[in-house]
């Protein structure tokens, strides 16, 4: 049996709460969310958490336990990566990795312990939702799976499933 965890980036912000439009669209990407969740995980970033309370409330939906902070899907190290990515001119990995490697390789490995944990937690079959940001859901992705997957837009995500054997594939959110 498999497992799934699905990344998604938080949706439209003024520093770290979502704008009017942000929550109109976490509320409307929420409407189309039709998975059960085991697990629902912030960044612990308030957009990220806004983002997945406006998922549940438009869902109408109450998870036993609750959205889980894991504060792993962050970085310690975001003005590197601010300076990565000046230097890249770019916000894909490829293009982190061109002008700093040893962040991209360091903090994909970072991220992905923390995602490993998510799967860790799920029971077969079971699926997670994690709202964080960019670049780090995509290193995050790498990081587990060696998939370089392109930079996500606000609202938009990334499925992850582990099969039976360990291996894994990777797609965007529909």
């Amino acid at each position: 049996m498999s497992k799934t965890v699905e990344l998604r980036r938080h949706t439209a912000n003024e520093g770290d709460v979502l704008s009017r439009e942000g929550i109109e669209a976490a509320v409307e990407i929420g409407t189309q969310l039709h998975e059960a969740y085991e697990v629902l995980v912030s960044s612990g970033a308030q957009r990220a958490t806004q983002t997945l309370a406006c998922f549940l409330a438009a869902r109408g939906l109450r998870v036993s336990a609750g959205v889980i902070v894991d504060d792993r899907f962050r970085s310690d190290v975001e003005d590197r990566w601010k300076e990565a990515y000046e230097r890249a001119g770019a916000g894909d990995l490829e293009s982190f990795r061109r002008v700093d490697r040893e962040l991209v390789e360091k903090e994909s490995a970072l991220l992905a312990s923390a995602l490993r944990d998510v799967f860790d937690q799920l029971a077969d079959g079971g699926r997670a939702l994690v709202v964080g940001h960019s670049p780090m859901q995509e290193a995050a992705v790498y990081g587990l799976t060696g998939t370089v997957v392109e930079p996500i837009s606000k609202g938009a995500g990334v499925v992850v499933t582990q099969r039976a054997d360990g291996s894994y594939d990777v797609y965007p959110t529909p």
